[in-house]
């Protein structure tokens, strides 16, 4: 059985934490604790950072350098309900392949209202919790306001075909998600 609680910590940051059996969970981090616990643990040099881009119909995945600086994309997967058993497996193999140290999600910030992408965005990680194949993965939010337009402004001269334009929007979204938290943390960490 899964609980959905909402907590907010300030009028800026909504979180959301899901309350489900320990060896089923995600563990949320605040954005600055994620860092500190690669710093901390000393895996810092080898351990990186997945950002990703949640959308109705796919999520974009953006991977850290080894040294936490330099966000690239990576792939996009295509998001059914039916195949969020697939996802998790392959984040799962990112997870050991990449030697991902945590998760940075796109999250639609708003402090007057909860919007239709941010509910999106929960119910993925809820998915990905039920599933128990990212039990003990770390993640936090970074707002991803403008990421997809700026990105869809950048991308509109290069007249990709639509589905080439829509992937590589995503890719570059998750980039821009991650590169951004990337950004604050080494900014806050320095």
């Amino acid at each position: 059985m899964v609980w959905l609680m909402v907590f907010v910590d300030s009028p800026l940051f909504l979180r959301f934490d899901v309350i489900t059996p320990l060896f089923l969970q995600m563990r949320y981090m605040k954005p600055s604790n994620l860092f500190h616990e690669l710093l901390k643990s000393n895996t810092l040099g080898s351990s990186r950072l997945l950002g990703l881009d949640v959308g109705d119909k796919y999520v974009g995945l953006a991977v850290s350098d080894t040294t936490n600086k330099v966000a690239s994309p990576l792939a996009v997967l295509v998001r059914k309900k039916t195949n969020i058993d697939l996802m998790a497996k392959d984040l799962q193999s990112l997870v050991s392949d990449l030697s991902l140290g945590g998760f940075v999600f796109g999250y639609p910030f708003d402090r007057h209202k909860i919007s239709r992408d941010a509910v999106q965005v929960k119910l993925f990680i809820d998915d990905l919790c039920r599933m128990g194949e990212l039990k003990g993965v770390n993640y936090t939010f970074r707002d991803e306001c403008f990421t997809s337009k700026n990105v869809e402004m950048l991308l509109q001269t290069l007249k990709f075909h639509q589905t080439q334009s829509k992937t590589m929007l995503d890719k570059f979204a998750a980039v821009g998600i991650l590169q951004g938290y990337l950004d604050y943390v080494n900014r806050k960490h320095a």
